[in-house]
C-alpha cells in the first residue's frame, strides 16, 4: 500500500494505492478518507491512448511532428535560448507542477538567465487574491483552514460553487451544517452549492464590490465595529470611515440587483453570529477589478477582527492542487522566491543563496503578457494557454508569431498543441513523486504509484536538461526531488515566517506539514507598522456591458466531474455521467423570448467570437444571464481580455454575448 495525495483540485486529499485500485486515505485530516468522483478515477488517466511518450519536433506548425532523441531535441531548445536576449524568453508553468518542479523552472529562469519572466496559469485563476492579501495582510498568506469551518457559526460562500469545484471540502461543510452552521451561497447561479444553504442571493454579475460595501457600511453605521482590534491592529479607519459617510446606498444596492428584504434577511444572520467564515474562489478573482473585489471582503472581517481566530477569517479557495505552493517557490513573474519581492535587500539574499548575480529587479511577463510580448521562446509546461486565455482568436494569431514555442505535457491532444514546434513527453500524476500544498496551507508528497513510462521525465529532470546543456551543471545538479525539496527549504530561511524549513520530506506521505500557523497565533501583520490596512474600493463597472446587439451575460465555470480542458477527465466514462461536457444554462423568460427550447442547438456569440452549445432551459439562472462551463474547449473564443490593472487576472465571468437559435 503506498500513500499519496490527489492531483486535481485544491482541497489535496489523501488517498491510498492498493492493487491497481484508490481509496480514500482514512486517518489524512483534509478528507478523512472521503474521494470525489474524479480523485477515484485518476489512475484510468496515467495509461491512456492519448499519453505523449516520446520528444516529437517540426520546423513549422503546418508540418507533421516526428519523433526525436531527448538530446537533439534540448540541443535545439538550449541554442535558440543561448542566441536570444534574455527579455524574450517566457517560461509558462502550471498549478498542476509539484513545488519541486516549480523551484528549478524559477531558480534557472530567475537566477541564471537572469529574467523574471517565469510565470504560471495560476495568474488566471488566483492572482487576485495572491495581492489583495499582500494589500491587506502584508503577505500572501491565507488565514483560513478547512476544518475552521466546524469552529465558524455563519460560512458565507461568494463567488464560489463548492458543491462542484472542492467537493470534498464542500462534504466538510455539509457535516459542521448538521452541526450548527448557518451558510449563505451569493451566486448569480442557484447552484448545487446553494442547494444546501440557508441564503441564497441571486446577487447581479460584477456587483460584489457594491455589496461588500454595504456591508462595511452597515458595520461602521451599527457600532459593530471590533474598536479595539482596529485601534491596535489596523491602518486606515479613519479614512475609510469618512468615505462610507458619502457612498450611495439606494444606488449600490440596486447594482446588486437584490432587494432591501434579501439584504436585511443577509444582515440578520450576519449580527446574530460570532464567528464568520468569508469563502470565495474565481467568480470574485476572475475580474478586471477581482484584487479591489478581495479587499472589500477582507474590509469586513479587519472591521470586526473576525480575523486570525478559528472560524473567522478571509478564506480564498485555491482551484489547482499546487496553486499555493506556485506561490511559495516564487512561480509568480511578481515577485521572487519564498514570498520575496525585488526590493534591493531580497535579491541580495536570494543571488547570495544560488551563487549567482543575475538575479532581475524588474518584475517579469505574466502569462496574460506573455503572447502579446513577441517572445523568441516561449516553453509551457503542463497548461494549455490557447484553451484557457481569454479572446482566443487573438491569442492562436499571436502564439503563431512565436518562432519556438515547446509544450512540456503528458497529453498529446493539448489545444495548445496545434501550435508548438517541440513537444516533450513528462510523467503525469502517479509516475512522478514531489511536493504540492492544498489550499489551506498544507504540504503533503505526491508519490510515484508506477513505474514512468518509456521515455517521460519529470518536469523537474527537464528543466534541469536544459539547464545543464546551457553550462550551469554546478547549480543543476539534483538526483532526486528530495534533494531539490532540501535545497528549497534552506531558502525559506530567507524569509522565516515560511517555515517550511521545519518540515521532514520523508515524512510528509505520513504525516502532512502546515506551514504559517504561528502567525495564526500571534496574529501577525506583515506590514511595515505591523497592521493591517482597510482599503476604501469602488465599484469602477469596468467589464464588459451588456448592449442591444449583446444582451446577455455570461459566466464561466466547472462542473463536478470535469477538469479544465479534459485531458484526463474527459476519459474515464463514470465521469461523463453527471453532466454533459457541454451546455448552456438560460432562464425560461429569455428562453421564450428567443423561442429556444430545452435541448435546443443554439450559437453564443460576443464581438470577439462564437461557439455552438445546447440549451438548458433552468431557473437557477439570473434573467439575462447565461452559463457554460469551460469543459466546453472553446468558451474563450466568447471572452474578453481584460485585466485587473493590479493582479493582471482575467476577467472571465462578465462578457456580453448574443444567442441565436440553431
Amino acid at each position: 500500500m503506498i500513500k499519496s495525495v490527489c492531483g486535481y483540485c485544491g482541497v489535496g486529499c489523501g488517498l491510498e494505492f492498493e492493487e491497481n485500485k484508490l481509496i480514500g486515505d482514512v486517518v489524512y485530516p483534509t478528507n478523512e478518507g472521503k474521494l470525489c468522483s474524479k480523485g477515484v478515477s485518476e489512475l484510468i488517466s496515467i495509461q491512456t491512448p492519448s499519453r505523449l511518450l516520446r520528444p516529437q519536433i517540426r520546423e513549422s506548425i503546418d508540418d507533421e511532428f516526428k519523433v526525436s532523441s531527448w538530446e537533439s531535441t534540448i540541443n535545439k531548445i538550449t541554442t535558440k535560448i543561448a542566441i536570444s536576449p534574455k527579455e524574450k524568453v517566457g517560461f509558462y508553468l502550471s498549478g498542476q507542477l509539484l513545488t519541486e518542479d516549480y523551484y528549478i523552472a524559477n531558480k534557472l529562469m530567475k537566477g541564471f538567465l537572469g529574467t523574471n519572466n517565469v510565470d504560471t496559469n495560476s495568474r488566471t485563476c488566483m492572482s487576485s487574491a495572491v495581492v489583495g492579501y499582500k494589500k491587506a495582510l502584508g503577505i500572501d498568506y491565507v488565514p483560513v483552514r478547512m476544518n475552521d469551518v466546524h469552529d465558524a457559526n455563519l460560512l458565507i460562500l461568494v463567488g464560489a460553487n463548492t458543491a462542484e469545484a472542492h467537493v470534498v471540502f464542500h462534504n466538510r461543510i455539509k457535516v459542521a451544517k448538521k452541526e450548527g452552521l448557518k451558510i449563505i451561497v451569493i451566486d448569480p447561479r442557484f447552484t448545487d452549492t446553494a442547494k444546501v444553504a440557508d441564503l441564497h442571493l441571486p446577487i447581479k454579475p460584477g456587483s460584489d464590490i457594491d455589496f461588500f460595501n454595504l456591508v462595511s457600511k452597515r458595520i461602521i453605521d451599527e457600532g459593530l465595529v471590533d474598536e479595539k482590534f482596529v485601534e491596535e491592529n489596523v491602518n486606515n479607519f479613519e479614512l475609510l470611515k469618512n468615505k462610507f459617510k458619502r457612498v450611495p446606498v439606494t444606488k449600490m444596492l440596486k447594482r446588486t440587483g437584490l432587494n432591501a428584504e434579501q439584504f436585511e434577511e443577509f444582515w440578520q444572520l450576519y449580527k446574530e453570529n460570532k464567528n464568520i467564515i468569508t469563502a470565495w474562489t474565481m467568480g470574485i478573482n476572475q475580474s478586471v477589478q477581482g484584487v479591489d473585489k478581495n479587499l472589500s471582503i477582507i474590509n469586513t472581517h479587519l472591521l470586526t477582527g473576525k480575523i486570525f481566530t478559528k472560524g473567522n477569517g478571509p478564506f480564498s479557495l485555491t482551484g489547482q492542487p499546487n496553486a499555493m505552493g506556485g506561490r511559495e517557490v516564487g512561480g509568480l513573474s511578481t515577485m521572487l522566491a519564498v514570498h520575496l519581492g525585488f526590493e534591493k535587500e531580497s535579491i541580495k539574499k536570494v543571488n547570495e543563496f544560488w551563487n549567482t548575480k543575475k538575479v532581475s529587479n524588474k518584475p517579469g511577463l505574466t502569462a496574460t503578457q506573455m503572447l502579446e510580448a513577441n517572445l523568441d521562446v516561449l516553453i509551457i509546461c503542463h497548461t494549455d494557454p490557447i484553451y484557457h486565455l481569454p479572446n482566443r482568436n487573438k491569442m492562436e494569431e499571436l502564439i503563431k508569431k512565436i518562432p519556438l514555442v515547446v509544450e512540456i505535457n503528458a497529453y498529446e491532444n493539448s489545444e495548445t498543441s496545434k501550435f508548438a514546434h517541440i513537444k516533450l513527453p513528462a510523467a503525469p500524476w502517479g509516475e512522478k513523486e514531489g511536493t504540492q500544498t492544498n489550499l489551506d496551507r498544507t504540504i503533503t508528497k505526491q508519490e510515484k504509484l508506477t513505474r514512468t513510462s518509456i521515455d517521460c521525465k519529470a518536469d523537474w529532470e527537464i528543466f534541469q536538461l536544459i539547464a545543464q546543456k546551457l553550462g550551469y551543471k554546478e547549480a543543476f545538479d539534483f538526483q532526486s526531488s528530495k534533494e531539490i525539496f532540501q535545497e528549497y527549504q534552506e531558502m525559506t530561511k530567507l524569509n522565516p515566517h515560511l517555515n517550511i524549513y521545519e518540515a521532514s520530506y520523508d515524512d510528509l506521505s505520513k504525516k502532512p506539514f502546515i506551514w504559517g500557523e504561528k502567525i495564526r497565533e500571534d496574529k501577525e501583520f506583515f506590514t511595515e507598522n505591523k497592521k493591517g490596512n482597510l482599503f476604501f474600493v469602488e465599484n469602477k463597472l469596468l467589464s464588459e456591458k451588456t448592449n442591444l446587439k449583446y444582451p446577455f451575460t455570461l459566466l464561466t465555470g466547472r462542473t463536478r466531474d470535469q477538469w479544465h480542458s479534459g485531458t484526463k477527465t474527459n476519459l474515464p466514462r463514470t465521469l461523463l455521467k453527471y453532466k454533459e461536457l457541454d451546455f448552456c444554462e438560460i432562464n425560461p423568460t429569455n428562453a421564450k423570448q428567443l423561442n429556444i427550447e430545452d435541448g435546443d442547438n443554439i450559437k453564443i456569440s460576443s464581438s470577439r467570437g462564437e461557439i455552438y452549445s445546447k440549451a438548458i432551459v433552468t431557473q437557477s439562472i439570473r434573467i439575462d444571464t447565461i452559463f457554460v462551463p469551460i469543459s466546453n474547449r472553446n468558451i474563450n473564443y466568447l471572452t474578453n481580455d481584460l485585466y485587473d490593472k493590479e493582479s493582471l487576472q482575467p476577467d472571465y465571468n462578465q462578457c456580453a454575448v448574443k444567442i441565436e437559435k440553431v
